[in-house]
């Protein structure tokens, strides 16, 4: 009766070993949303994407030449319910960069891998490897980076309280060997130039 018990739990432990690996690499954890999430009730009848909704304004920040501070922007993005979708949307304005005299923040070629917003309201955010690579160097460029995202995720968004950024998919020490990112980002909005 011994061995059978010490083989049945051998095989559970093996069996409970898969599903923890499966859990973490699915990207799918319980308490985080994700744009994959089913459409929501007012969605009737489409298995695709969610329509577009009416534009909304929101607020982006780039910096500003003349110092360390950032300007705000408006862009309309499509309204939707999901934050996680709006989010996109707002990062996917933010890599087009400004469009008056304004800095771009984000270097010419990163990519937005993906965006997760949890429960407790931290953004997850990844970027592809060319925000580091094509990135200027220097201290405050990093910092306009950071809060441009965080700050413009956070202003527009309710459900976002703090951003974590990822690059590559991968959790990095420091941005490019200035600002550490081994923490979430909550807003700064003291960066923000009053005009």
């Amino acid at each position: 009766m011994s061995r059978f018990r010490a083989i049945l739990l051998a095989v559970l432990a093996v069996v409970l070993a898969v599903l923890v690996v499966l859990f973490f690499r699915s990207g799918n954890r319980e308490d985080i949303r994700t744009s994959a999430a089913a459409p929501a009730p007012q969605q009737k009848g489409s298995a695709g994407p969610a329509a577009a909704g009416p534009p909304r304004k929101v607020t982006l920040f780039f910096a500003r030449e003349e110092d360390d501070r950032l300007v705000g922007e408006e862009r309309e993005i499509p309204s939707d319910p999901s934050p996680v979708r709006e989010g996109r949307d707002i990062i996917a304005e933010l890599i087009k960069g400004p469009t008056g005299d304004r800095l771009a923040t984000l270097p010419e070629g990163t990519k937005l891998g993906q965006l997760f917003i949890t429960k407790d309201g931290t953004a997850y955010v990844d970027f592809s490897r060319d925000i580091v690579a094509r990135h200027p160097s220097g201290s405050s460029a990093e910092r306009a980076t950071v809060y441009a995202v965080v700050n413009s995720l956070a202003f527009n968004l309710k459900a976002v309280k703090k951003v974590f950024i990822l690059i590559g998919g991968e959790e990095r020490e420091t941005f490019n060997g200035h600002l550490g990112l081994d923490r979430p980002f909550r807003p700064d909005f003291a960066l923000i130039a009053k005009r």
